[in-house]
């Protein structure tokens, strides 16, 4: 009819694109939360505070939240697979999405860099990390890695029992310190591109501030 305007799309018909996906990875499960590996999810976290995003809608075997970083819409994703399954999750809010995996930033952590440290990568392999190779042989290599140490300071026997273990009292210190900056660091590749915040962030923690237990 003539005149008559069209009706508003409903707001959830497609899912809108985000202009990067960043996830966190970690194991679900409260017995879980604070342990070594999990200081994925711990960043996330701290970045969503910053962005006021909440990550709770499930969505692709995931929480989700949806918001905007350094004037760029971001999907930040906690994979709710075990961790050595993360790649299935987010295989599957790429495919929705349409993303590539190269606009993905993921937050690991890793024990091969001590405690506090941060190490960018815009590609590379798994090393170790069964997270890390679920991704890998998911998705490829061609996307961007922030690792978080939580390398241990004495000689284990399973490196299984060291990451899931509860951290203690330093270590949960350390752990909030290097979760801000890792969220500053993924505001950083936002802003400036990897290759500026890896000059930033890419740096040996000094003797006296590395944590031990």
């Amino acid at each position: 009819m003539l005149g008559r305007k069209d009706a508003p799309e409903p707001a959830d018909a497609a899912p809108m694109r985000p202009t990067r996906l960043i996830v966190g990875l970690g194991n679900a499960g409260r017995e879980y939360e604070q342990t070594p590996h999990n200081v994925g999810f711990l960043a996330l976290d701290a970045l969503a505070a910053r962005g006021g995003i909440r990550i709770t809608r499930p969505e692709a075997k995931s929480l989700v939240g949806r918001g905007e970083l350094m004037g760029q819409a971001v999907l930040l994703a906690k994979p709710q697979t075990m961790m050595n399954l993360s790649g299935v999750a987010v295989r599957l809010l790429l495919e929705k999405y349409e993303a590539n995996p190269a606009e993905m930033i993921a937050l690991v952590d890793d024990v091969d860099l001590p405690w506090g440290m941060l190490r960018i990568r815009e590609r590379g392999s798994a090393g170790t990390h069964n997270g890390m190779k679920s991704l890998v042989q998911a998705v490829g290599t061609e996307f961007i890695r922030i690792r978080l140490g939580v390398g241990p300071d004495k000689v284990w026997g399973e490196l299984r029992d060291y990451v899931l273990r509860p951290m203690g009292r330093t270590e949960r210190e350390t752990a909030e310190q290097m979760s801000a900056e890792a969220a500053e660091a993924v505001e950083s590749i936002l802003n400036d591109g990897a290759s500026k915040a890896m000059s930033k962030f890419n740096r040996r923690v000094p003797p006296s501030e590395e944590s031990s237990e």
